[in-house]
């Protein structure tokens, strides 16, 4: 990757949604404007045909920063707009290893304050125990894994994966890694918020039932948040989900028995 990983700064509350609606549910009540500063790392291993930040994802152009200019960058983004959290997402920053550990260190030694959370966004498909001991040691605090389904056949509709047999590695290992973090770590040392992509065009309430009660059957307490799946890139000819669907799919997975369920709508965020 040369120098290291192309990423770009957002200072967009767009840019911000699908992150802050994996922060702690406490934090989005704090009543602040700004909750979280975010850079984009450029390359992704899935294919999403409705990408939300495509735009990053497929640039080829922007010349790649170091760990180190990355991490005084988001530093300073974190004292122009006062907040605590500083996070990473993509695209899929877990593709290129060094880079992303060397940028927690850094980022952690800019910000040795207890009040710093250092939030990692991901898909979590090329994760290993291994891998998140190492950003645990250097520095990260939170983790923002997304379950792109249960069955393969939904995981490779949402993600564009057509090989089945690496969409069940990916699948897999999604999971996997997400009950490692949970039994590993305990919320004062990492804390986890799971992503739940839901539009009915990809996935159906029974599924997300399911989704539900097995993250309900590893830990009731983590938090989830449903991500609203909406029409952008190559899927412009799917509808948004409507407030009321979001409602009924946020429902769906408190029946499941799960106690904090967030949900991103068009009217913005909602749920505890």
């Amino acid at each position: 990757m040369g120098r290291g990983l192309s990423l770009e700064l957002s200072d967009e509350d767009d840019g911000f949604f699908i992150l802050i609606n994996k922060s702690p549910w406490w934090v989005k009540k704090s009543g602040q404007h700004y909750i979280e500063v975010a850079c984009f790392a450029h390359g992704c291993n899935l294919r999403c045909l409705q990408c939300q930040n495509y735009t990053v994802t497929y640039d080829n152009v922007t010349l790649p920063s170091t760990p180190l200019e990355a991490a005084a960058i988001l530093t300073a983004q974190r004292k122009e707009y006062g907040v605590d959290r500083m996070a990473i997402s993509g695209g899929e920053p877990t593709l290129n290893r060094p880079w992303l550990i060397q940028f927690f260190q850094e980022l952690h030694r800019l910000n040795p304050d207890p009040r710093a959370r250092l939030h990692l966004d991901t898909n979590a498909t090329v994760l290993t125990p291994e891998y998140v001991d190492l950003l645990v040691d250097a520095g990260m605090t939170d983790i923002g894994p997304d379950l792109k389904g249960l069955k393969t056949d939904t995981f490779m509709k949402i993600t564009g994966t057509l090989d089945r047999g690496l969409a069940e590695r990916y699948l897999k290992n999604a999971w996997t890694i997400t009950k490692y973090i949970l039994d590993s770590y305990y919320p004062d040392r990492v804390f986890l918020g799971i992503g739940v992509p839901y539009n009915r065009h990809l996935i159906n309430l029974e599924e997300i039932r399911e989704i539900g009660e097995k993250i309900a059957s590893m830990n009731p307490e983590v938090q989830v948040c449903l991500l609203d799946y909406f029409p952008t890139f190559r899927r412009l000819s799917m509808e948004r989900p409507s407030f009321t669907e979001i409602h009924r799919a946020r429902e769906t997975l408190l029946d499941a028995g799960l106690k904090t369920v967030l949900a991103q709508t068009v009217m913005g965020h909602v749920g505890s």
